[in-house]
């Protein structure tokens, strides 16, 4: 077999390709980063800060009402802060969204309960989602009450098992 050097241009290209859209769909912080600050509006329309979490545990959650595996997690996560919410553990959840009344049924339908909601309806341009760098959902940071990320896109035992143990004794 002869060797052509255009299969292994094409090769090194598809590699390429992968590696850029691989990096370019992952989140920009990582564990043992500082979560950075941001402000929102709330579902109810009062503003809210990540730093207004600090001292407790909190998940931040990118989803949306229109995505099946967000919908999905949603049952679970809902069941996680009944369980912990009182031991101080928060979910703050930011909805990449389409539609309001859609964002509005899904929280009511998913039994997602927590006070933390807000949208950004500019897909994944809002100001949230590009600063965290989210371009696919759902995505979760993990934050401790210092406000450092302790776990990206953990799965979901693997999250309880940090709340259990970070919460035991509160």
């Amino acid at each position: 077999m002869k060797f052509n050097p255009w299969r292994l241009v094409i090769v090194v290209v598809g590699i390429v390709a992968a590696f850029l859209v691989y990096q370019y769909r992952q989140p920009r912080f990582i564990a043992g980063e500082k979560a950075p600050a941001f402000e929102a509006t709330l579902l109810d329309g009062t503003p809210a800060k990540l730093a207004d979490l600090r001292g407790k545990y909190v998940l931040l959650q990118f989803w949306g009402s229109w995505c099946g595996p967000c919908r999905a997690e949603n049952p679970y996560l809902a069941e996680l802060y009944r369980q912990y919410q009182a031991r101080g553990f928060e979910i703050f959840s930011v909805a990449i969204e389409r539609n309001p009344g859609n964002w509005q049924r899904a929280i009511a339908a998913d039994g997602i309960n927590w006070k933390y909601h807000t949208a950004e309806f500019e897909q994944f341009t809002g100001p949230v989602a590009r600063l965290f760098n989210i371009h696919s959902i759902p995505t979760t940071f993990l934050i401790n009450p210092e406000g450092v990320i302790m776990g990206v896109n953990l799965p979901p035992e693997q999250l309880e098992k940090m709340l259990a143990a970070a919460l035991a004794s509160r």
